[in-house]
């Protein structure tokens, strides 16, 4: 992410890069391509705690504060390869932001990169659940406390 760009430009940006790809198969095949770059999650992360509920496979997620900046960063990860790409489309748009930006800008894109199209409706509620977990995320920094931070992971 470039270190001016906003959600929205990051969303456009992402809308850009799937309209290249018009064949769903190339669709995917360019999120296992994300899926399998992504930075794995250290496995003491890897905590029921941190489970993503909802999602078909094991999904783990954590965000921690750098409270200088404001900054929430995010970390997941999971055990399917596609899982993985969409956590790196997620991560794309929201590690690094504040926790407002977060609550303020929903992952629009990802209606209208017509996700749903080509995701299963197990990948679909997936997906959705991690969008969850990470506004919940937000939400709980937005008004940090110590007992926020605890619960945050």
């Amino acid at each position: 992410m470039a270190e001016d760009a906003t959600i929205a430009d990051t969303q456009r940006e992402l809308k850009e890069d799937f309209e290249l790809l018009e064949d769903p198969r190339d669709r995917i095949e360019y999120i296992i391509d994300l899926g399998k770059r992504l930075a794995p999650l250290d496995e003491r992360h890897k905590t029921e705690g941190n489970r993503v509920r909802g999602c078909q496979s094991q999904v783990w997620m954590v965000a921690e504060l750098d409270e200088q900046a404001g900054r929430i960063h995010l970390a997941a990860d999971s055990d399917a390869i596609i899982v993985k790409g969409l956590i790196a489309l997620l991560l794309r748009l929201y590690d690094g932001r504040t926790a407002e930006e977060i609550l303020a800008n929903p992952p629009t894109v990802l209606e209208e990169i017509g996700l749903k199209n080509f995701l299963t409706p197990g990948r679909s509620n997936g997906l959705y659940s991690m969008i969850n977990r990470i506004r919940q995320l937000a939400g709980i920094y937005a008004g940090v406390t110590p007992e926020a931070r605890a619960a945050a992971g």
